[in-house]
């Protein structure tokens, strides 16, 4: 199975790309930054198996190696509340609001309430594209796991009536979630993975953590500039080829890079591969000209938040969509090899490998 990843590299900029990121910036900046951080030679790092992915943290500041525990105990206190594939324990948060649906209201704390917010949120900005109710039909297909498999039609017919973000009630005085209709569930795998990444950059920052890789299977943040000073040096991944391989680089900091791909997670079934990223509207997986997209934000949350929307609506108005947000940028890979970006990463995005060709 292959898998869509994002790379980044751990050093600075190339020589070459160093001098001209440091053109791009202020000097005075970069002086002042450089002795007002104190960074090791190489990161403090360390790697767990957690939410069904290889999550990766790494920190240049020197003497704060034990703030790595502390951003895996965030982790993994945030996957407990969310997390819906353990079927022997159902005991998450969001486990609980969905035994419920058509029931009645459940209390649910801080974070988990701010996430399915947010979650709303997104679904109404990307016209439903993006719908946090997907969970009826995540959990039929059940994409990436051992007992995955094609549904009938009939099956689909049956529980797409029951995905619709607007029949989600919440009640903010006492942080409850209603979901009004019985067995529907809310998935927010489409959103997760940022929310945590974004609250570990919190724990980093109250820290006193400047400079740091957060990686979240496939979601990257990174925290300050590269310790070199000046941009990281971001590889992304070619959706088409094994992992570590990339087809272009950007630099970029202080950045979230989301990338969602065809080839991260697949079933296939005569011969047809079917990916994990559906449509609520037919419950089955996008079909269009479409990849790998990689969405370049400053929150990690809001590249999950419209990456799916983005990955909805084709290369074309894809670009477009993502145009209208600002801050927010995007590169989409097409089937037939062909990088599109957004106007922000004209100059800036470079084509590295010849089996591409830029379409813009």
């Amino acid at each position: 199975m292959k898998k869509s990843k994002l790379l980044v590299s751990i050093a600075a900029c190339s020589v070459l790309l160093l001098s001209a990121c440091g053109e791009n910036s202020q000097a005075t900046k970069n002086e002042i930054s450089q002795t007002e951080r104190d960074l090791a030679s190489s990161p403090y790092t360390k790697t767990e198996f957690l939410m069904g992915t290889v999550v990766t943290l790494k920190i240049y500041d020197k003497g704060k190696e034990d703030v790595l525990d502390k951003g895996f105990d965030r982790v993994r206190d945030l996957a407990d509340k969310i997390d819906v594939n353990d079927e022997q324990k159902r005991t998450s948060e969001i486990d609980k609001v969905n035994a419920k649906s058509g029931i009645a209201p459940v209390k649910v704390d801080d974070d988990i309430f701010y996430l399915v917010k947010e979650g709303i949120k997104y679904s109404k900005q990307t016209g439903g594209t993006k719908d946090i109710t997907i969970g009826p039909i995540t959990s039929l297909w059940h994409i990436g796991f051992p007992d995955a498999r094609k549904p009938s039609q009939n099956e689909i017919d049956e529980r797409l009536p029951l995905i619709n973000y607007k029949n989600v009630e919440l009640d903010e005085q006492n942080k409850t979630i209603y979901l009004e209709k019985k067995g529907m569930e809310l998935d927010l795998g489409g959103i997760a993975k940022g929310f945590i990444a974004d609250e570990v950059g919190k724990v980093f920052k109250e820290n006193g953590v400047t400079t740091s890789i957060i990686d979240l299977g496939g979601n990257i943040l990174l925290q300050g500039e590269s310790p070199k000073s000046g941009d990281w040096n971001v590889g992304i991944q070619d959706p088409f080829s094994p992992r570590n391989t990339i087809l272009g680089k950007l630099p970029e900091q202080d950045k979230s890079i989301v990338t969602s791909g065809i080839y991260e997670r697949y079933l296939e079934v005569d011969g047809k591969k079917y990916h994990h990223l559906f449509d609520p509207k037919t419950g089955y997986p996008f079909d269009n000209d479409i990849a790998g997209v990689s969405i370049i934000s400053k929150k990690s949350i809001t590249g999950d938040g419209l990456s799916s929307a983005a990955f909805s609506k084709g290369i074309k108005e894809g670009l477009q969509f993502i145009e209208s947000h600002k801050g927010v940028e995007a590169i989409f890979v097409s089937k037939d090899k062909k990088v599109y970006i957004t106007s922000g990463l004209k100059g800036k995005f470079e084509l590295t490998s010849d089996e591409f060709k830029m379409g813009n």
